[in-house]
């Protein structure tokens, strides 16, 4: 599907989802967040490290993302707000089935990686992954340097 985070402004991004996991495909997720939500997202004030999406229900959700309270955040009439809790991602009903026969496979998971504005609204990039085994991390890494040597080596000329 692309990278749809290219759209618009990336207010998060989970580095270690690519370090752990094979991202296989990518869809685009609304979130469901209240106001002092909202403005602690759009301030950068979340953390996706930990985070994965699961199915229960035929609903989507978000689990153990970190958003960090809102300073300003005032109001006496409304309770605490947990900065863990679980959050309802928004996806159709036939999204919907088609990530469940993926996800029923084999070794697939749903992680969140990234969340960035599109059109004044908060949205969740969603990567259906595989697990990538101890090697396959050496390997990434060991391209990684190999490239950044190349690059290094071009510039020096």
């Amino acid at each position: 599907m692309g990278d749809s985070s290219s759209t618009g402004k990336v207010l998060a991004r989970n580095r270690k989802a690519f370090h752990l996991y094979h991202v296989i495909d990518r869809f685009e997720a609304g979130i469901v967040l209240l106001g002092p939500e909202v403005k602690s997202i759009r301030n950068g004030k979340i953390q996706l490290k930990d985070a994965y999406a699961t199915l229960e229900n035929g609903e989507l959700w978000l689990m153990q993302c970190h958003v960090s309270p809102y300073a300003q955040h005032t109001h006496l009439s409304l309770t605490p707000i947990a900065p863990l809790r679980r959050r309802k991602l928004l996806v159709h009903k036939k999204e919907l089935k088609k990530l469940k026969g993926k996800v029923e496979e084999k070794g697939l998971t749903m992680v969140p990686l990234a969340v960035y504005l599109k059109g004044g609204k908060i949205k969740v990039e969603v990567g259906i992954c595989k697990g990538k085994k101890l090697f396959d991390k050496r390997e990434s890494i060991k391209n990684r340097e190999m490239a950044r040597d190349a690059e290094r080596s071009l510039r020096d000329r």
